[in-house]
């Protein structure tokens, strides 16, 4: 699709989508309050719809955008959030033509000249690239993945549109310095996961930070194979997430995956300081040992020092229940404001024994039959009274996607176990954890 037909579609949704809104608010002004609310849902049921619906037919850039757009779900509303998500599903492949001349661009050859093998078919296809199985000239198995021509030229524009669009809907109820904050975020880790050369430093990296943890699989770069739009990593297979039943896996092997996944996330956020930041389940393979297999590190968030002590401070504080310790944590995060009215402690208890059960369950905590996500949602009515209170806290928005993309792997997987032994090392102050932390 070319840039013009791209700028009419991105324009043609923005003025739906402003139009839309414009309407709405006319009406709620002669409506009662509860038939203005089911209204204002409507219209941003509908603006939802339009955005994921345009995104998605543009691919590239927009479609991707609107996939990270989706992580924000505490800054957008969940219509929208919820048709964002959507995009999250496998895209249709491009054609091997295609594929085949941009190796050639990337790589100086033909795919047939660089591979003993290389299958046509795709066996994977994601919004700005795909993925094909190979074998090299000595004979391993692996992954080639293949970025679409033309993806990085449109990402400013593409942004710009999503911008105007959920601003001109009445979507975003963000300052303009959290708005930017936000799209600024999007914007950087788009542009790293288009540079294959930093995914592949990526997977070098974390190979690294996971090196002693022998249930972490990580596939390997093949440098020669590899450039800034082409990556090939060795295969490193997994059961996916939806095949463990089919595959038999025990309640044992299940515990050991979720034991396994709490191991690598925090290693990952209070020690290495660096997360892989897209839990889509898609990114995960497991075996019945209970190892995990880890792929895709185009999306890595480096995290401040400061923000990772913080973060651990809320969750300890919680745990605690030292809830004048939380609100301080939670205003060093940006999630609580500094010139806003107080919030009770009767308020943060009815967080803490929803979003903390998993430390505080005085059984093993078993995932398969967690409500949290229900229970939050009773909880938001009371967050949207406090509004003068608490802000999005655009800062730690990426540990927020990751903590609660594992919570759906876990429910998934069902894993069961006491949680809280393997997190407080690393949360509690006194720990060696958090006084490494401070030194940085």
């Amino acid at each position: 699709m070319g840039r013009r037909e791209r700028f009419v579609k991105l324009a043609g949704m923005t003025a739906s989508v402003a139009a839309g809104y414009a309407k709405s608010r006319l009406i709620n002004a002669f409506q009662d309050a509860e038939s203005a609310a089911k209204d204002r849902a409507r219209s941003y049921q509908a603006s939802g719809e339009r955005i994921a619906q345009t995104l998605g037919e543009l691919k590239g850039a927009a479609m991707k955008i609107g996939q990270m757009a989706s992580i924000a779900s505490d800054v957008l509303p969940k219509e929208l959030a919820d048709s964002l998500r959507r995009l999250q599903r496998e895209a249709p492949p491009m054609a091997y033509d295609v594929i085949a001349d941009q190796i050639k661009s990337e790589l100086g050859a033909y795919p047939e000249d660089l591979y003993r093998r290389f299958d046509k078919k795709p066996f994977a296809a994601a919004s700005i690239g795909q993925v094909h199985r190979a074998e090299t000239e000595d004979g391993r198995d692996v992954i080639v993945k293949v970025q679409y021509p033309g993806v990085d030229v449109s990402v400013d524009s593409d942004l710009a549109h999503l911008r105007l669009a959920l601003r001109a809907s009445g979507l975003l109820k963000l300052s303009r310095s959290n708005l930017n904050a936000l799209f600024g975020e999007i914007r950087e880790r788009l542009f790293e996961e288009l540079d294959y050369t930093r995914e592949a430093e990526h997977v070098r990296e974390f190979r690294k930070i996971h090196e002693d943890q022998p249930f972490v699989h990580i596939p390997e770069v093949i440098g020669e194979r590899s450039s800034q739009r082409v990556l090939t990593l060795t295969y490193v297979p997994g059961d996916s997430i939806h095949d463990l039943d089919v595959r038999g896996y025990t309640q044992q092997a299940r515990d050991k995956i979720g034991e396994n996944l709490y191991r690598l996330t925090l290693r990952q956020l209070f020690e290495a300081l660096a997360i892989h930041a897209d839990p889509n389940p898609a990114n995960f393979a497991f075996r019945p040992d209970g190892s995990i297999v880890v792929y895709d590190f185009g999306c890595v968030k480096r995290l401040e020092p400061p923000i990772v002590a913080a973060y651990a401070a809320a969750i300890w504080c919680g745990i605690e229940e030292d809830y004048a310790g939380a609100d301080r944590a939670l205003k060093a995060l940006g999630a609580v404001r500094v010139d806003g009215p107080p919030v009770e402690a009767a308020y943060y208890k009815s967080w803490r024994d929803t979003l903390l059960i998993p430390f505080t369950s005085p059984e093993p905590f078993d995932y398969g039959q967690s409500r949290i996500h229900e229970d939050v949602m009773q909880l938001v009515p009371g967050l949207l009274k406090r509004l003068d209170s608490f802000q999005p806290p655009v800062q730690v928005v990426f540990i927020d996607r990751v903590v609660g993309g594992h919570y759906g792997t876990l429910r998934k997987v069902k894993s069961r176990g006491r949680f809280l032994d393997l997190v407080l090392p690393h949360v509690d102050p006194s720990g060696e954890t958090q006084r490494r932390i401070a030194k940085l």
